[in-house]
């Protein structure tokens, strides 16, 4: 079923983010009382008296701004009013119909789309008085609202709701695969580009200046075949001591984690000028640790020298790199020159199809006996391990218990031994794989 697409337009520092947030109910959004704060779009799921329906968040428009991030996110509002079903068009109660709300409501007219003249802000006595003059802006009856104490929004998600567009026949699509896909990295290693790359649009910022991207944005996108994928852009990981601790890079560094905790893959860009960095390794090391699927991307390829065999060294070398993914794809390809591009969303299905795979139990517990049979299982003081059977307890990552008699007796290296017998048997490409141990005193 088609989700209708709800645009946050306005100046900055109207109180556009403050909505979104207290309308998800989480803190998606960076706030803070500085103009400009939120570059991007980002994009968040609301349900209202039944009806499913996106809000996007969108950086304030400054209409006579020659900065370029303000032209920039100026190009994001139009790209969200574009694909808007409704417009909602955010003021300031506070500080009353201003210029520059003259220059965004021409600009949303002629959008040809239903607008909504949001007044924020209305949160103390004498504010009211001033809604007749918003009539000016020739968009429509005020709606006031206070997001910052949540007062009146019950009022406008039920005009929302009225305005919704009805569709028809178009089919749903619950029962089609959907991926979670995030692309995460060191700041300024092309995360954005290759986005836009993916999606062929500008979707997100890019410049060279590392911190571009400030939030984890979210967007929809269908390839050719209907596969349903959610592409999240996240901010640049630095190290943590870089970043001071109240600034707003901190928020983007923790939403950017988050993101990893919340896709099914990441795809891990780093720089093949720089190659892996300490702080790669740690990136792919909270990949590791959230047990997420994953896919090596070295971007700027185009850049070096290149001999015989260049391709296939490099892959080695940053898999000796990052020894704990040695089971993760590696990909070489150029963001900026589009070289390789198109094997990026083949790799993800490929890899996607291994981190929902299932094994047949008697299977499983054939190779685990022929492993143990190559192999003598640890020993202590005359106790030997002994596995009595396996299976696969769940998918995404592939989970399976063993169940053995003494769990003191299961070192770390046996552990890895039948791991590697696993995925000799069945593959497991670009996924972790996370065992469970079962005690069972009684031999069967």
């Amino acid at each position: 079923m088609h989700k209708p697409l709800i645009a946050i337009i306005g100046r900055p520092n109207v109180g556009k983010s403050t909505f979104f947030n207290k309308i998800s109910g989480q803190r998606i959004a960076i706030v803070e009382d500085i103009p400009g704060v939120t570059r991007d779009r980002i994009y968040a799921d609301v349900d209202w008296r039944g009806k499913v329906f996106t809000f996007v968040d969108t950086g304030g428009i400054d209409p006579f701004s020659k900065d370029v991030f303000f032209s920039q996110m100026r190009y994001q509002a139009e790209i969200a009013i574009r694909d808007a079903d409704i417009i909602c068009f955010f003021t300031d109660a506070r500080q009353g119909v201003a210029a520059d709300d003259y220059e965004v409501a021409n600009m949303l007219r002629k959008s040809k789309k239903p607008v909504l003249l949001v007044v924020n802000k209305v949160d103390h006595q004498g504010v009211e008085e001033n809604l007749s003059d918003f009539y000016a802006l020739g968009i429509g009856v005020p709606i006031p609202i206070s997001s910052t104490n949540m007062l009146g929004l019950g009022d406008l998600l039920d005009t929302i709701v009225s305005a919704l567009p009805i569709y028809d026949g178009i089919p749903d699509e619950s029962d089609r695969t959907h991926i979670k896909l995030a692309v995460v990295g060191r700041p300024n290693v092309g995360k954005s580009t290759l986005v836009n790359r993916l999606l062929g649009e500008e979707r997100a910022l890019v410049s060279d200046i590392p911190g571009t991207t400030r939030d984890a944005i979210d967007t929809q996108y269908i390839d050719h075949d209907g596969i349903a994928f959610t592409i999240i852009d996240t901010a640049g990981i630095r190290r943590k001591k870089s970043i001071p601790e109240q600034s707003l890079e901190r928020y983007s560094v923790l939403r950017s984690i988050a993101a990893i905790r919340r896709c099914d893959i990441a795809v891990m860009l780093v720089d093949a000028i720089d190659g892996v960095t300490e702080q790669d390794t740690k990136i792919a090391g909270l990949i590791h640790d959230e047990n997420r699927a994953v896919i090596i991307a070295v971007n700027k390829w185009d850049v070096p020298e290149k001999q015989t065999g260049s391709y296939e060294t490099y892959q080695r070398k940053t898999l000796e790199s990052l020894k704990f993914l040695s089971y993760a794809p590696v990909l070489l390809l150029s963001a900026k020159t589009g070289q390789r591009i198109n094997k990026i969303l083949p790799t993800t299905l490929e890899v996607y199809t291994e981190y929902t795979k299932r094994v047949k139990t008697g299977t499983l517990n054939d190779i685990i006996a022929d492993a143990l049979a190559s192999q003598q299982p640890p020993s202590s003081n005359g106790k030997r391990l002994k596995i009595y059977y396996a299976l696969q307890d769940s998918t995404m990552p592939p989970t399976f218990v063993l169940f053995i008699n003494d769990e003191a007796l299961l070192h770390f290296s046996y552990i890895r031994y039948l791991e590697n017998n696993i995925r000799k048997s069945f593959g497991f490409k670009g996924c972790p794989i996370r065992f469970v141990i079962r005690e069972k005193k009684q031999e069967a």
